[in-house]
């Protein structure tokens, strides 16, 4: 080696260590100036500063990989939905009608409206299909049966036997001429060896990718995801719930893990808001506006129920879901029924749970006593004993994992979609869910809640005390990272 070169080998070899210490306070200070200035909840902004610090380098890179949100579709969104006001049903009212009897939602209502921007319409009808059994033969008959368009947007889409059935009727009426577009999350697309992106693109059937992680912007959206389940057909049947594309949900088909979930068959006003949605998450990936009677149909009232749709997202939308269910725990009077596959909510969401059973309402939480995710399953459980002792009833189902979602809230209110109750729902993925009130609907809901209670184990004060040290200690070692999981 020459001289030289030995010598500025050796020259950088002393400045290393330095190098290294100042990217670090520069780093660091980066993190902790962005932080302070733009993270709204101090525990989050605290972690985030500490982890920078107290991890050289790696705690920034973090940061920059998954604390900061650099999607900005507000002022595209904002001006779709301008554009679509003229659409047949996209009008919003001042006066927000009320369910029969049911006054006291007035408060809900004018907060969901003050939130959303948009009103509550009546003439709906939500039909419950019940795990993939029910739902995926009413989708696939809609969709070969469609006229004018059919429009799908999902999570997860995969390619086993119901992945390929919706293929087929996707393909059959692109064939038959009639107008489709498929979004598909570009993560969840992965979930299967074999891209039905791909697939679908080589049968000509009009599909994108939403926010697909490329090197160029890893960085600002690998970790925002689409978990939106949205179908509509000729602008006038819609199909929305936590329900993804897969042979899991087909429990008649008997797969290897099977998945009980519940969607829902919706017809009335609200379909436009469907429509809507998947078209601004559309024009959002493609630059393709969607407009007009192809795609949007006038919808008469034909049914009791009263929707409203509600988006959420980390962007224009954020924190929407959070705040409506922190909505409509304050206006809780008897009861409050919560199933979801994934429970690890936010501080406040925790305190309102138990200062609700604090003041006599009955609040019963229904989880699976194992979901596909250990880690979260791990986190969940030291949250367990504050609300157990507040008075919260917890039910653990099992052995089929549960992946319905559903919010209802005495006997005339119900929130149905796609979100958890945990951190990448309420505050990464864009969600979509349904504000539906109408008590025959509750009591539905109400039957179906109750049917998961009966065959559950109910979670006491004495279960949780009894775990062993190390199982406890591991549970609480993955809590901490339950604001990034």
């Amino acid at each position: 080696m020459p001289l030289w070169l030995d010598s500025v080998f050796k020259l950088f070899w002393d400045l290393a260590p330095w190098l290294v210490s100042l990217l670090h306070v520069g780093f660091a200070s980066t993190v902790t100036v962005h932080a302070l200035l733009n993270k709204r909840d101090v525990h989050r902004a605290v972690g985030w500063i500490a982890l920078a610090w107290l991890a050289p380098v790696a705690g920034s890179l973090l940061y920059l990989l998954l604390g900061i949100n650099r999607i900005r579709r507000a002022g595209v969104a904002l001006g779709l939905k301008a554009a679509w006001q003229g659409e047949p049903g996209c009008s919003d009212a001042d006066a927000e009608p009320d369910a029969p009897g049911q006054t006291s939602l007035a408060g809900v209502n004018r907060l969901t409206r003050k939130i959303t921007g948009k009103a509550l319409l009546a003439g709906n009808m939500m039909t419950p299909l019940v795990n993939g059994d029910a739902a995926y033969p009413a989708m696939l008959v809609a969709i070969n049966g469609a006229r004018r368009s059919v429009t799908l947007l999902t999570y997860i889409f995969n390619h086993d036997p119901a992945g390929r059935a919706f293929v087929a009727a996707l393909k059959g009426a692109h064939q038959r001429g009639v107008e489709v577009r498929v979004l598909i999350d570009a993560v969840g697309a992965r979930y299967s060896r074999t891209s039905v992106v791909k697939k679908l693109r080589q049968q000509g059937v009009p599909v994108a990718a939403f926010l697909p992680p490329r090197l160029t912007r890893l960085l600002a959206q690998a970790n925002l995801r689409n978990h939106r389940k949205i179908l509509v057909v000729d602008g006038e049947l819609g199909f929305t719930g936590g329900m993804n594309i897969s042979a899991g949900h087909w429990l008649s088909t008997q797969p290897a893990f099977p998945i009980r979930c519940l969607h829902f068959a919706v017809r009335g006003p609200v379909v436009t808001d469907l429509q809507r949605t998947f078209a601004i998450d559309w024009a959002f990936t493609t630059g393709e506006a969607l407009r007009g009677p192809i795609w949007f149909a006038p919808n008469a009232p034909c049914g009791p129920v009263l929707a409203r749709g509600v988006t959420d997202g980390p962007d224009g939308d954020i924190d929407h879901m959070r705040q409506v269910i922190l909505g409509a725990l304050a206006i809780a009077r008897h009861r409050v029924c919560i199933v979801t596959p994934y429970f690890l909510p936010d501080e406040v969401l925790l305190t309102t749970l138990q200062i609700t059973a604090l003041r006599g309402v009955t609040v019963d939480i229904v989880l699976p006593a194992r979901s596909n995710l250990p880690l979260l399953d791990w986190a969940m459980r030291p949250q367990f004993a504050r609300l157990v002792s507040s008075g919260c009833r917890l039910h653990l189902t099992g052995p089929l994992f549960d992946h319905t979602k559903l919010f209802l809230v005495d006997e005339a209110w119900s929130l149905i979609g796609s979100t958890n109750w945990d951190a990448r729902s309420l505050r990464l993925n864009f969600e979509y869910n349904l504000e539906c009130q109408d008590p025959a609907l509750v009591a539905q809901l109400n039957t179906l809640a109750e049917d998961r209670i009966a065959c559950a184990r109910l979670l006491t004060a004495e279960d949780l005390a009894c775990q062993p040290m190390l199982t406890k200690l591991r549970d609480r070692m993955v809590w901490l990272l339950s604001p990034y999981l």
